[in-house]
């Protein structure tokens, strides 16, 4: 049995977020069955670094985050399709959109419409600011969240800052917040019988993740420091220069500082006034950095990884994206998984990474051509082949 077996989904979501949401979803069993625009679809079969999978509706953002799920096209703004849209209300668990609010509203799909057609269904709705509050109505996207949340002023330092992070970490944050709520919502109505609404916003979905830095603001009154790639939690800890590149060095312990004094042949650094304690190294950091330095550049990075790790402290190479992902670790793990679909050949996916023992998460089907379940969700509606024809000619499907 699969953690989520007998659960759908109807996945009304676009780009990242929300498809990042429903994959996690897809991956632990559930049958999610993504309803998009007859016109095209999901905006993100068009994004991608490869032109001709755009050009397929198979682009790289679109194949990267809807494995295991089926593409139903129906368009909600015709009295068929809304139709047929309630009889599958009717058989779903879960809803999951991320329109701006109101939109759903327009269509004459509110929660509380829904509630009327399934009483017990679980409605997720994913939008940058929430469905509530001065700022609900504004348009949003990632880089604009991450401006808003302080993000990007706590990244970089003095010479490079605002600085954003190098991938979409609020729109996947919120996306993963929203897998988690309704997960909970799901073990809830177990329990209870109630489904309930849960509104999903990515600006307060990211800023949790700013815990320790925002605690010492909000306890603390320090306002953050720009440190770039140093821990400010710790002394030494960050990036440092060797022989032949960098290396990153998290020597957050009292102990793991006084060996790696002795390992760097610099015990006289642990009596130093300056550098005995963890408050006083992180206020002579700029003082400690180049002592340290003038050791490490008399060899490579990979020497002292395998040395410092050795000794317990903690330490690693700095490496490109394609060696992380293609590392001996992620491979034990199967971070990624491959899978053939036709026409394209084999993609490689990330698989769910969180490993269960009895209810192993897998990815059983590609990322789906635009509509090509379309045929099969309707028969299951009891619609016929007239039916299906006559929805194609009038634009519903």
């Amino acid at each position: 049995m699969k953690l989520l077996e007998k659960v759908r989904v109807l996945d009304l979501t676009n780009v990242l977020s929300g498809p990042f949401a429903t994959m996690h979803l897809a991956l632990l069993g559930a049958e999610v069955i993504k309803i998009e625009n007859p016109n095209g679809g999901d905006l993100a079969r068009k994004l991608g670094s490869v032109n001709p999978l755009n050009k397929q509706l198979m682009g790289t953002s679109f194949l990267a985050q809807n494995a295991n799920k089926k593409s139903l096209t129906l368009n909600l703004k015709l009295e068929q399709g809304k139709d047929i849209f309630r009889k599958l209300l009717e058989t779903a668990d879960v809803v999951v959109e991320n329109f701006r609010p109101g939109v759903m509203d327009k269509l004459g799909f509110s929660y509380e419409k829904i509630c009327k057609i399934n009483a017990k269904i679980i409605y997720c709705a994913i939008s940058g600011f929430g469905q509530t509050g001065p700022d609900a109505f504004k348009p949003a996207y990632d880089q604009i969240i991450q401006g808003l949340s302080g993000v990007m002023a706590v990244n970089g330092d003095e010479r490079l800052n605002p600085l954003r992070a190098g991938f979409p970490v609020c729109d996947t944050v919120g996306g993963l917040n929203a897998a988690f709520a309704i997960m909970a919502a799901l073990y809830y109505r177990e329990h209870s019988g109630d489904g309930q609404f849960i509104d999903i916003a990515m600006l307060d979905s990211i800023m949790p993740l700013m815990g320790w830095v925002a605690a010492n603001l909000l306890i603390g009154k320090q306002q953050p420091v720009l440190l770039g790639n140093d821990n400010f939690t710790a002394a030494p800890s960050g990036t440092f220069v060797t022989q032949d590149g960098y290396i990153n060095i998290a020597a957050n312990q009292q102990k793991q500082w006084e060996d790696l004094t002795d390992a760097l042949g610099l015990p006289e650094l642990k009596s130093d006034p300056r550098f005995q304690e963890r408050d006083t190294r992180k206020a002579n950091r700029k003082l400690l950095t180049p002592l340290l330095e003038a050791k490490l550049k008399e060899n490579s990075t990979i020497y002292w990884v395998e040395l410092l790790n050795g000794k317990g402290i903690p330490s690693g190479d700095i490496v490109s994206l394609e060696t992380a992902l293609n590392s001996g670790q992620a491979n034990h793990r199967g971070v990624i998984e491959e899978i053939k679909e036709e026409g394209i050949g084999a993609i490689k996916i990330f698989n769910l990474t969180a490993k269960f023992s009895k209810t192993p998460a897998k990815i059983t089907t590609a990322p789906p051509r635009l509509s090509a379940h379309t045929a099969e969700i309707l028969k299951n509606l009891d619609y016929n082949e007239a039916d299906i024809a006559a929805f194609k000619e009038k634009g519903v499907i």
